[in-house]
C-alpha cells in the first residue's frame, strides 16, 4: 500500500510541476443542506439528499431498490437500503472493504460485481448475504497501473460485463491492454476488447431504442486551457478505434503523437467542455421528467482539477435527435462557488420512480432529483 500511495503522490506531483495553470486542489466540503441550497435547476426540478455515503462514486441499484456505491478511496463498497419507504437511503451497510479502489459496481441475477485496479471479483446472492458478504475472483488479469486504473463496469445488452482499462499516463502509448473498453463472460471467461482508443472512460450506457453502446471520454492534460475537449462517443459496433493518444474532439491532433492522422479515427458524438471530467452517464427512460428528457443522456462532471478558471462541477443534459445529440445544456449546477469545490458529481443512476440519483464523491453525499409541474 506504501508504494501504491508514493505512485500517486510523485506522478501528482509531476503532474503539477508540468503544469503552466494553476491548480484547482477541492476544498473542504460544505454542511450537506448548505450544499442543496447552492444547486440550480430548471423550474419544477427539486433536489435533496438521499444518503450519507463517503466516498461516493458508481452506483448500481438491484431489483429490490437496494442500491450498491463503490469508491475510489478508503477501499470500501456500501449497501443503502430505504427500509421505510420514505424515498431516503437511511440505513448504510459497508459490505466489503480493504479493497483497491473498488470504484465499480454491477449486477447481475442477484450477484453483485465490483471492479478494483487489476480484477473483477463478484458476491453471490449479495441481498441475502449483506452484513456477511464475500467474494470469488472472477478476472485478475487486468493492469496494476493506479494512474487511471480505477473502473466503472456495467452489463450490456449482450449479457457480457463491460470493463474499461485507462491510459497509464497523462499521454502514452502502450498498446493493449490499455486505452480501451473490454467485455467478458459473467464468468470472467472470453474476455476480449471491445473498443480502442479510450484514454479514460468512468461512464457508459447503453440507447434503450438501439442497443448501442455510448461513452464518456477524459481528454489529455497539458495541452492548454481549453483544448482537448473532453467526448461523448458512440460505439455501435465492436472493433472501432477512437483516436487516443494521436487525436482528440473532432480533429486536434496530438502533438506529441502526430504519425497518425485523425481522419483514421472515430471522431466524438458530441465534444464537451475542455477538462470537465466527464464522468457517469445514463439514458434518461422514466416519464416523471417532462417530455423533453426521454431518451436523453445526463452527464455527471466531475471538474477541472489544474485549469485557470474552473469548470465543470455539474450535472449535463444531451438531448438526442436521429441518434445524434442536437444540444449540451447544464442541468444541475451550484457544486463550485467561485473558486470554492463544495461537491463533485461522479454518477447517475435512475430510481424505479423516474427520478435520478447522483453521487458526490468530495461531500459523501448522493442527491435526489425529482419533478413536480407544481413546485
Amino acid at each position: 500500500m506504501k508504494r501504491a500511495v508514493l505512485f500517486v503522490s510523485i506522478s501528482l506531483m509531476f503532474m503539477l510541476t508540468a503544469c503552466a495553470t494553476s491548480v484547482n486542489l477541492p476544498s473542504q466540503p460544505g454542511e450537506p443542506g448548505s450544499i442543496i441550497g447552492n444547486i440550480t435547476l430548471p423550474e419544477g426540478f427539486s433536489i435533496d439528499i438521499y444518503a450519507k455515503v463517503p466516498g461516493a462514486r458508481s452506483l448500481a441499484l438491484s431489483d429490490k431498490g437496494t442500491l450498491f456505491v463503490g469508491t475510489r478511496e478508503g477501499g470500501r463498497v456500501y449497501a443503502v437500503l430505504d427500509e421505510d419507504g420514505d424515498k431516503k437511503g437511511e440505513k448504510v451497510i459497508v459490505i466489503a472493504s480493504g479493497l483497491t479502489m473498488p470504484n465499480g459496481v454491477a449486477l447481475k441475477d442477484g450477484d453483485l460485481y465490483v471492479a478494483e485496479v487489476s480484477r473483477v471479483i463478484k458476491f453471490d446472492d449479495i441481498e441475502n448475504n449483506l452484513n456477511n458478504a464475500s467474494y470469488e475472483i472472477i478476472n485478475d488479469q487486468f493492469p496494476s497501473d493506479l494512474l487511471h486504473g480505477w473502473k466503472f463496469i456495467r452489463f450490456g445488452p449482450d449479457g457480457k460485463l463491460y470493463v474499461p482499462v485507462g491510459a497509464p499516463c497523462n499521454i502514452c502509448n502502450r498498446g493493449d491492454p490499455y486505452a480501451g473498453i473490454f467485455r467478458m463472460d459473467p464468468d470472467g471467461k472470453n474476455l476480449e476488447m471491445y473498443a480502442r482508443g479510450i484514454r479514460n472512460t468512468v461512464g457508459f450506457d447503453w440507447d434503450p431504442a438501439t442497443g448501442e453502446l455510448w461513452f464518456t471520454d477524459n481528454g489529455r492534460d497539458l495541452m492548454g486551457e481549453d483544448i482537448p475537449p473532453d467526448e461523448l462517443n458512440h460505439a455501435p459496433d465492436q472493433g472501432m478505434n477512437f483516436g487516443y493518444p494521436y487525436c482528440y474532439g473532432k480533429g486536434i491532433q496530438d502533438p506529441e503523437f502526430t504519425e497518425r492522422g485523425c481522419k483514421e479515427f472515430t471522431a466524438p458524438a458530441l465534444e464537451l467542455g475542455p477538462h470537465v471530467a466527464s464522468l457517469g452517464m445514463r439514458f434518461y427512460t422514466g416519464d416523471m421528467f417532462p417530455e423533453n428528457y426521454r431518451g436523453g443522456i445526463f452527464i455527471a462532471e466531475h471538474g477541472s482539477w489544474n485549469r485557470r478558471v474552473p469548470i465543470g462541477y455539474r450535472v449535463m443534459f444531451v438531448k438526442l435527435q436521429d441518434n445524434a445529440p442536437a444540444s449540451y445544456d447544464v442541468f444541475a449546477e451550484g457544486w463550485l462557488q467561485g473558486e470554492e469545490t463544495i461537491g463533485r458529481p461522479v454518477d447517475i443512476q435512475q430510481m424505479p420512480d423516474s427520478s435520478i440519483l447522483v453521487s458526490d464523491d468530495h461531500a459523501g453525499l448522493i442527491y435526489r432529483i425529482t419533478y413536480s409541474a407544481f413546485s
